[in-house]
């Protein structure tokens, strides 16, 4: 699939469309196509649920990606109608730098989970540095469609430190990925 920009009902920029994951109870915050979802769907016996917003495009790749433990809804992330510690996990993969207030997203997910919040995010300054050199965004200056927030590896592990103990600190690059005890 070509990766494009798309734009949910109420004017927010989603994301780049595509299948960006193909290369006991988890929440996954910001689930896009479901790839992931699915396929923790699959290795655990518990519920699983997928929240996104409402693009058409993320409907059809739900409808393609079912489960008979899974459930996605349509909703912000800001304001999780779910009770405290109702996952053992909270995830949010490549979705903080899209929210408005990541830190209210983060305590959200935090409230949910009773366990885990496992979340990655562009590594910046090397994420525009690279869309720079391939001559994508340049009257952006490198900075992604959607992309509101911008953090370093330590700035990251900074902020989510304020939730819980940060257990592992991964970088695949040009990522970074941390799981974080509750």
């Amino acid at each position: 699939m070509t990766p494009s920009v798309t734009v949910d009902r109420e004017g927010t920029v989603t994301g780049n469309t595509y299948d960006k994951y193909g290369s006991t109870n988890p929440v996954d915050v910001g689930c896009g196509e479901g790839v992931l979802t699915q396929q923790w769907a699959a290795r655990i016996e518990g519920r699983v649920v997928g929240i996104d917003l409402d693009d058409p495009q993320l409907h059809a790749e739900w409808a393609n990606r079912q489960a008979p433990n899974l459930e996605y809804r349509v909703m912000k992330a800001e304001n999780l109608p779910f009770a405290d510690d109702e996952f053992e996990v909270a995830s949010a993969i490549e979705v903080l730098e899209h929210v408005p207030d990541p830190e209210h997203t983060l305590a959200e997910m935090a409230r949910v989970a009773s366990r885990w919040l496992l979340v990655s995010v562009p590594r910046e300054p090397l994420w525009r540095a690279l869309n720079m050199a391939r001559g994508a965004y340049l009257k952006d200056l490198g900075n992604t469609p959607g992309h509101l927030n911008h953090w370093s590896k330590r700035g990251f592990v900074q902020l989510l430190s304020r939730y819980g103990t940060v257990e592992e600190a991964r970088s695949p690059f040009p990522w970074t990925m941390l799981l974080v005890r509750l």
